[in-house]
């Protein structure tokens, strides 16, 4: 990681008030910012997501053999910049959420697997966006099996080592 991405990561984690040991204990990796994307489609809300080109080609590999088993998959989101990070937080802390609350659901700048563009959030018709309750849907039995064959695991699982929130619906795609 060059010294301007370190200097900008470092000014958004002041800016936003987090701790300057956060991501030591416990340890999280540090994500650079996507080179290349492109577009995927809208997502849920319509918004236009963007994903890295190889992990655009898997999730499209995907969808279409999820489809092919009647499993809908709906991307919530992919490609996060660190700007982008940082305003998901800039919103929930001028919501009035502390940051020690945020930072266990939204990783700070610099953290996030979706700097990669190979992160993908996911849901699926009937089970309500971003809630745990997705794990009980047919879609997450289907990526439990299914994902690994196209490069996709599940970042955190129930007690992972990184202290963050389960969350059933963030896939990752690591290279």
């Amino acid at each position: 990681m060059s010294l301007d991405v370190a200097g900008a990561i470092k000014a958004l984690q002041i800016e936003l008030g987090i701790p300057a040991e956060y991501g030591q204990a416990p340890l999280l990796a540090v994500y650079s910012e996507c080179a290349e994307t492109i577009e995927v489609g809208p997502n849920i809300v319509g918004k236009v997501q963007r994903l890295d080109p190889s992990t655009a080609v898997a999730w499209q590999q995907m969808t279409a053999a999820a489809v092919d088993d009647g499993i809908n998959l709906l991307l919530i989101s992919g490609y996060r910049s660190y700007e982008y990070q940082a305003e998901l937080i800039r919103k929930k802390i001028k919501a009035g959420q502390s940051i020690q609350d945020i930072l266990t659901v939204n990783v700070a700048p610099g953290y996030s697997q979706h700097h990669t563009g190979h992160a993908i959030d996911i849901a699926t018709p009937g089970s309500k966006p971003l809630q745990e309750a997705f794990e009980q849907s047919d879609a997450f039995a289907w990526l439990t099996e299914h994902a690994s064959q196209f490069g996709f695991s599940l970042s955190y699982p129930r007690d992972n080592p990184c202290g963050l929130t389960y969350e059933p619906w963030h896939w990752y795609r690591g290279q």
